[in-house]
């Protein structure tokens, strides 16, 4: 029989891997786990947070459903599937405020339980839509009275040092979190607070304090002191008062800056009127309304505007992309106010996210994600062509990758956008033209339907493979 291979980012966990088969995602539990998760299920937990919808919906199947033999297999579950996959360092700061406070109210409920989490790890969790959900199954394990929290450390450097940036210090943390993937390190952390910071919230008592206290136990932590260490019992009403409080600081920690982002007003503020911004969302529900694809990516999403538009026409689940923290943040209150399947992500689209992490498998990158089934790229080419450098024909292979089907939005040299981009440089770019974008864009693909939307020559291009 042929071998079955696990997802890549799922080896670490000797109770069970996640497989996927025919388009369905599979989660094996060993019998190195069959205690604690027989003990999970019958605390009533699981079907709790399964209809509050903070957890994966999963059902059991038969063993055999891999048509091969899986060594000391206790029980094989089917879980409802993500509709994209993203990462703790994809995520704009309020998603990832949602997954932590997600995670202290299952261990607040799981208290009640009997049951607590195994580790802190931000890759436990995914999001539907504007929604974070437990994925992980098997990090719910028994609570043994008088235990430590012994995620807590790794909580702070994945959940709350980077909301402490966002907060406190207006800082982008994305791009050192995904170079971090453990999240931002306590040493580097506690570095960076100058002393005018220290009593900032949640700084002193989870920076500065812990940093101490780690700093001294590495000079501890051996011999009859390390015994000493695992002897340490905390009651149960002081674990719980510890969850609470932190749950406290990340809800009040203020995040976003006060001021505008570039874009974030992109919106309402461009270089086209109403008449053009009605004809521009009339042509992308119609493209949406013909293809229907169950998922589309819009690059460069801005506040998801367009995004709405496509999901209202027919486009089944959007993910939006954008490196504008302030026009996401506003794609995220769009996706919660509407309830809409809309996920918005933080990515710098000239440096997507790369495959990494062990083997450079663990983490996909973008383009293994995909292909999407439709693609919106509004006002994007001129960015990656003229402020990246990159060749406009190169521009064009890589969106028409992404997807079968898509809309492109083409914006001329004598747009005030790109003028700005070409203000204070040489124009180097002697095919950055409508012509020749079209020749690109029809020698890999075929163009549908395209429309003039602004005075300036904005166009939009449907594309079909």
């Amino acid at each position: 029989m042929s071998k079955i291979n696990p997802v890549a980012g799922s080896f670490r966990d000797p109770g069970g891997q996640v497989f996927l088969k025919n388009n369905r995602v599979f989660r094996t539990v060993t019998k190195v786990a069959a205690d604690d998760f027989d003990f999970v299920e019958k605390s009533g937990l699981v079907a709790k947070l399964e209809g509050r919808g903070q957890i994966v919906s999963s059902k059991k199947v038969s063993k055999t459903v891999f048509g091969s033999k899986i060594p000391n297999l206790h029980t094989v579950l089917e879980h409802e599937k993500i509709p994209f996959i993203s990462y703790p360092y994809e995520w704009p700061v309020q998603q990832l405020r949602k997954a932590a406070i997600l995670q202290l109210d299952i261990m607040l409920l799981g208290l009640k339980h009997g049951v607590t989490l195994s580790d802190a790890s931000a890759y436990n969790f995914q999001f539907i839509g504007s929604r974070p959900v437990l994925i992980d199954r098997l990090s719910l394990v028994p609570y043994v009275e008088g235990e430590i929290w012994v995620g807590y450390r790794q909580f702070c450097e994945q959940f709350l040092f980077p909301l402490i940036l966002a907060a406190t210090f207006n800082f982008p943390y994305h791009s050192w979190y995904r170079g971090e993937l453990g999240g931002i390190p306590l040493a580097s952390m506690a570095k960076l607070i100058p002393f005018s910071k220290r009593f900032s919230p949640g700084v002193f008592k989870h920076v500065i304090l812990q940093n101490l206290f780690q700093t001294k136990g590495q000079g501890l932590a051996k011999g009859d002191s390390a015994e000493g260490l695992k002897k340490i019992k905390l009651k149960r009403e002081i674990f719980q008062a510890n969850l609470e409080s932190m749950k406290k600081l990340i809800s009040k920690l203020k995040l976003g800056s006060k001021a505008a982002s570039e874009w974030q007003n992109y919106d309402v503020d461009h270089s086209y009127d109403s008449e053009e911004e009605k004809a521009k969302i009339a042509f992308i529900q119609a493209f949406a309304k013909k293809t229907k694809p169950e998922i589309l990516w819009d690059l460069g999403c801005n506040t998801g505007a367009y995004s709405e538009a496509a999901i209202t026409a027919g486009a089944g689940y959007v993910v939006g992309f954008d490196s504008d923290l302030g026009a996401l943040a506003k794609a995220c209150q769009r996706a919660e106010k509407f309830n809409h399947p809309l996920l918005p992500l933080y990515m710098n689209l000239g440096n997507v996210s790369p495959n990494q992490g062990w083997n450079q498998a663990e983490r996909e990158g973008m383009a293994g994600r995909g292909p999407a089934g439709g693609l919106l790229a509004l006002a994007l080419v001129h960015h990656l062509a003229i402020a990246g450098n990159i060749p406009l024909s190169q521009v064009i292979d890589w969106l028409v990758r992404m997807a079968p089907t898509g809309v492109i939005e083409f914006v001329p040299k004598n747009d005030d956008m790109v003028k700005s981009l070409l203000a204070l440089r040489e124009d180097i770019f002697s095919d950055y033209t409508a012509d020749d974008f079209e020749k690109y864009l029809g020698a890999r693909a075929k163009i549908v339907k395209k429309l003039v939307c602004s005075k300036s020559g904005r166009t939009l291009y449907w594309y079909k493979i």
